[in-house]
């Protein structure tokens, strides 16, 4: 890792966002992200960054001023994974259907270019602003890392690792300040729900169907699910991001159709809020489904827990920063400034709101955390991430870029 000197500005000067975002999504990472950490490892060796692969194919690279205890840690984060299918490289006129269908009046009313395929904006489009950022700063005080994980898409084992939430690992990144690459057209996103996932376990005593015997498991169910759909009712709203949500998606129980069921699982997916914990959610909602059973008109003789399902890394749980905060306002002050540059639509970036989705910005939770970069998980015709029309506007990359540096250079300068 380097210390205490600047990019070399020959090198860094040849780093074009939109060129390595382009070499990016040309790479398949779906199954493998061994590829693209090379593709990052080379480029930043070669510029002098000192990069090192550590806690299972992470990648990290510092740079540390020349005060480095006189300003903030702050860390840049994004994956290298992407979803299945791998989506080719396509980069080319925008379609009608996609966001950036409009003119590009910037560019004398030419359609607007756009780089489609897998992960053009789910991360490689964060990535390469990222990129360009750590590799144009030269920072005056505290210290800036780049830290990059191989398996967000998955279980996020990487990041769990780095921020030691594994057992036997330590916290490696110890930031004051991150700021996490995902698709925010442009926005700094200050806040996300958790998600995790439980099964709701009743326990009963089979019997044969024709006896009135037995403690019927599947009868018990119908209180169960009561239990789910009333335990947020009376529950305060998060002021960033509204109410928590708790859904029944899968319903299993019984062997044989003359016997009265002595089990039944129901699988319950949560969107949770600050400050819920998974194993707060745990316990509460056992507590819930006890006494709705002990009220109902299921038989008795049935008994409930609660288990969150088996995962070798920690829930991502929600997380949520003062959309007031200085990282917040500067991060959203040079989107606007870097969109207004380079002619995107007014309106477009700048906004400081929650984020759609659970991410690893979660394990870096309480430290203050924005989710920011170019492209949307969805527009008006649909999905874009995860899906197969997934691109992102080449002006945004390279406003994502400008205001990812300009942030930097603000909060470390």
């Amino acid at each position: 890792m380097s210390e205490g000197t600047g990019p070399d500005p020959d090198r860094g000067s040849a780093f074009d966002p939109v060129s390595f975002l382009e070499e990016a999504v040309r790479i398949p990472s779906h199954e493998s992200p061994d590829e693209m950490r090379e593709l990052v490892v080379d480029l930043l060796d070669d510029r002098g960054a000192d990069p090192a692969v550590v806690a299972d194919g992470c990648v990290l690279a510092e740079k540390r001023s020349p005060a480095p205890e006189a300003g903030p840690h702050l860390v840049l984060n994004t994956h290298l994974d992407t979803v299945t299918p791998h989506v080719p490289f396509e980069r080319g006129a925008a379609r009608d259907g996609e966001r950036a269908a409009a003119p590009n009046a910037s560019a004398g009313g030419e359609a607007e270019a756009v780089v489609r395929g897998r992960g053009a904006c789910d991360a490689k489009g964060p990535l390469a602003a990222l990129v360009n950022a750590f590799l144009a700063a030269d920072p005056d005080r505290g210290r800036l890392t780049l830290a990059l994980t191989p398996d967000e898409e998955a279980l996020s084992l990487g990041a769990a690792a780095l921020t030691g939430r594994l057992p036997g690992t330590d916290d490696r990144l110890d930031g004051d300040l991150f700021l996490v690459g995902e698709p925010t057209g442009l926005d700094a996103c200050t806040a996300a729900k958790g998600r995790f996932q439980g099964t709701v376990e009743l326990s009963g005593t089979a019997a044969h169907a024709a006896e009135f015997a037995g403690a019927n498991a599947v009868a018990a169910a119908e209180d169960a699910l009561a239990a789910i759909r009333t335990f947020d009712e009376g529950g305060d709203a998060h002021p960033q991001l509204g109410p928590p949500k708790l859904t029944a998606t899968v319903i299993e129980g019984g062997a044989a159709t003359n016997q009265v069921p002595a089990d039944c699982a129901i699988t319950v997916d949560r969107r949770s809020v600050p400050p819920e914990t998974a194993e707060e959610f745990r316990s509460s909602l056992g507590e819930a489904v006890r006494e709705s059973l002990s009220t109902g008109a299921a038989d008795d003789g049935v008994d409930a827990d609660v288990a969150l399902t088996d995962r070798e890394s920690p829930f991502l749980e929600a997380f949520a920063t003062d959309p007031d905060h200085e990282l917040v306002r500067t991060v959203a002050a040079a989107a606007r400034e870097a969109g207004d540059a380079v002619g995107l639509p007014s309106g477009r970036g700048g906004d400081a709101r929650p984020f759609g989705a659970a991410t690893e910005a979660s394990y870096f939770a309480p430290a203050p955390t924005v989710v920011f970069g170019p492209g949307d998980p969805a527009d008006e015709s649909g999905a874009v991430a995860h899906a197969k029309r997934e691109y992102v506007r080449v002006r945004e990359v390279e406003a994502a870029a400008a205001a990812v540096e300009d942030a930097v250079a603000s909060l470390l300068g």
